[in-house]
Order: structure tokens, then C-alpha cells, then sequence
């Protein structure tokens, strides 16, 4: 292969989120039904995560609403399931530096907010997975002026991406 095909090799895989310098993605299906491949979560991950993203890991896990809710209790203290739950790797006791973290998504609310809001299923996915992703690189929304800014971004992220912003009406 020539240097130009490898350089042009990496440029794609870089983009895709994959391979040595890109985000790799553990995915974890534990129900069944439609979710989106392992690359497209690594290119919506890495474009929202940035620089940040290159030669890390992040654990992908979908879940049925029983296990969201049991986390979202015990993490949150919110007993209802919720659509997506990050988790920061620094947050453990031995934090691996490779590992960004871990996104559990529930594929039932994530489906059912879709189906409300009228809105196409893989671009809600793509909204949560940028969503979750910005908040393991710190961003947050617990305060106004810090969720106008992730809300900005997540915009911001979703258009490159190629989709519709997910606050606007449809």
C-alpha cells in the first residue's frame, strides 16, 4: 500500500472513529430491536468528543428499561428509566486512561421519545450518543447558562454530523 493510500486509509478510519488513533466502541446489546452499528456510534462519539476522543475507548450499552430505571435510581436517585446515563472513567476508583467512559441507553424511552416527538429514530440515537458524550468530557445542564452551552454544541455536533437540529420543532 502506498504511504498516500495509508494516509488516506487513516484519514477515513480517523473519521469513522475507528482504529488506533480514532474512538473505539464496546457495544453491549442486551435487548433485542434496532440500534445503531458500533461505527456510526464511534463517528457520533468522536466528532462530539473532539480531540479528546483519539486512542480512547468508550462502552456502549443497551439496555431495557428495568436496568435504566435500577441505575437511574441508584445513580441518580430518579426511579423511572431514562433515555441515557454517562459514566465518566475518572469516576472509578482505578480508572483505565484509554477508557472515556460508559454511555447505558435505553432503547425503549429512546424509541418512545422518538415516536413523540416525531422525530427519525437514528437521529435521536445520534442525539443521546453526542449527548452522553459531551457530558463525560464535562459538559453539563444542571445550570441554564451551561445547558444553552451543551445545547449549542450538541447543535453544533448534529449538523456536522448531517442532522437536524433536535430543538426545533418538526
Amino acid at each position: 500500500m502506498s504511504s498516500a493510500a495509508r494516509r488516506a486509509s487513516r484519514a477515513h478510519a480517523h473519521r469513522a472513529g475507528l482504529g488506533a488513533r480514532g474512538l473505539e466502541v464496546e457495544l453491549r446489546r442486551r435487548v433485542r430491536g434496532w440500534s445503531p452499528t458500533r461505527r456510526d456510534l464511534a463517528r457520533w462519539a468522536s466528532v462530539a468528543a473532539g480531540r479528546v476522543a483519539r486512542g480512547r475507548e468508550l462502552g456502549v450499552c443497551v439496555v431495557g428499561a428495568a436496568e435504566s430505571r435500577g441505575l437511574n435510581a441508584r445513580f441518580r436517585g430518579r426511579d423511572r428509566p431514562t433515555n441515557v446515563l454517562s459514566f465518566a472513567s475518572g469516576e472509578a476508583p482505578h480508572p483505565d486512561r484509554r477508557a472515556l467512559g460508559e454511555l447505558v441507553i435505553c432503547a425503549g424511552v429512546l424509541r418512545a421519545e422518538a415516536r413523540a416527538q416525531d422525530k427519525p429514530l437514528k437521529a435521536h440515537w445520534a442525539h443521546l450518543v453526542v449527548h452522553g458524550t459531551l457530558h463525560l468530557i464535562g459538559y453539563d445542564h444542571a445550570r441554564e447558562k451551561d445547558a444553552r452551552r451543551m445545547e449549542r454544541r450538541e447543535i453544533a455536533v448534529l449538523r456536522r454530523l448531517g442532522f437536524a437540529n433536535p430543538y426545533r420543532s418538526s
